[in-house]
């Protein structure tokens, strides 16, 4: 009797549970996004270095962190300023964080700047936005068309008829539609048009704030950049070529878009400031396929301030930073 109503008791407890569980709303959790690269390397670099070196500049809105570390030579020959690859640290150790110390022994203040997140959304607001702007264009268009359409489809229909009965007549002696045009799909690109534009404009923001700080003080200015930030900036030099800059030293420039990479061989014998173009044997095809085209180039356009070195081994290795500093030095001595 006492196991009867105490099962009962627990019976009534479990459907009560059951009840309040089918009232309560049911909620997705909150998603939150994961920090951002620039947000991480920001406070990497805050925690881990001395905050004398540590220099915020402001580029529109947006603050970003420099690393300013001042020359330590009985001569001062001028500013470098250091931009590091995309998705890359200005301390990386691919040649940035040898350069920025070791360049202050040769007499040369540096500024290391951090890059700019990637914004892999770039291409589908751009799609978003164009799309939008062809369906508002197409639905005025075709309010305009609509009254013509409909008084030169009777005097068409006549001419269609007879067209289609050709054609068919033709595909059933030949086999072949004639009118159809030919299927083609063009390849993918690794990185679409827009997501690099985006990532352009946000650099080159940065980096013209970066080059008005250095230019407080009248000095000799260079520009040391890596990978497709080199690339960005080769274009932007290309395109405003009265930029004051001394010398231009590019480390493994490219970009990650087939046509944009092939034209990047041309733009590189266009820009004003002297080119030292350092390139390693084992950079990635698409920057080794075009080396012969830049010089191609070069020679058509007549640059004769342009340079092209290669490195050997692999980039971190100490051996190559002491070669890349005397690759650049010795460039530069020719110059100033």
């Amino acid at each position: 009797m006492v196991l009867a109503q105490y099962l009962k008791v627990i019976k009534l407890n479990v459907l009560l549970s059951c009840a309040l569980l089918l009232t309560v709303q049911v909620t997705a959790a909150e998603h939150i996004a994961p920090p951002s690269y620039a947000s991480i390397e920001n406070n990497d670099i805050q925690h881990l270095l001395p905050n004398d070196e540590i220099k915020p500049i402001l580029a529109g809105d947006t603050e970003f962190l420099t690393l300013y570390s001042e020359y330590m030579s009985a001569d001062f020959r001028g500013t470098v300023l250091l931009i590091p690859d995309w998705q890359s640290s200005a301390t990386n150790n691919a040649g940035m964080s040898f350069l920025r110390k070791e360049l202050n022994n040769l007499g040369y203040t540096t500024y290391a700047m951090t890059v700019p997140d990637i914004n892999w959304q770039a291409s589908e607001i751009a799609t978003a936005a164009t799309n939008e702007n062809i369906a508002t264009e197409s639905t005025s268009a075709e309010n305009i068309l609509a009254q013509s359409s409909d008084n030169a489809n009777t005097a068409n229909q006549s001419t269609d008829n007879e067209s289609a009965a050709v054609e068919s007549a033709t595909i059933e002696d030949t086999g072949v539609n004639k009118s159809a045009e030919p299927h083609h799909v063009n390849a993918i690109e690794k990185v679409s048009d827009a997501v690099l534009d985006n990532y352009k404009v946000n650099l080159i923001a940065r980096y013209e704030a970066l080059y008005n700080t250095a230019m407080a003080e009248p000095n000799n200015i260079v520009v040391i950049a890596q990978g497709i930030s080199a690339g960005v900036l080769l274009e932007h030099y290309a395109q405003f070529p009265d930029s004051r800059l001394n010398a231009f030293i590019s480390l493994s420039s490219y970009l990650p878009n087939s046509k944009r990479n092939q034209d990047l061989s041309q733009t590189s014998s266009l820009i004003a400031p002297p080119l030292l173009d350092i390139y390693y044997a084992n950079d990635n095809n698409e920057i080794l396929m075009n080396l012969k085209n830049r010089q191609r180039w070069v020679n058509r356009n007549a640059k004769f301030d342009y340079r092209q070195r290669q490195l050997f081994g692999l980039r971190n290795q100490p051996d190559q930073h002491a070669r890349l500093s005397k690759e650049i030095d010795g460039f530069l001595r020719r110059l100033f």
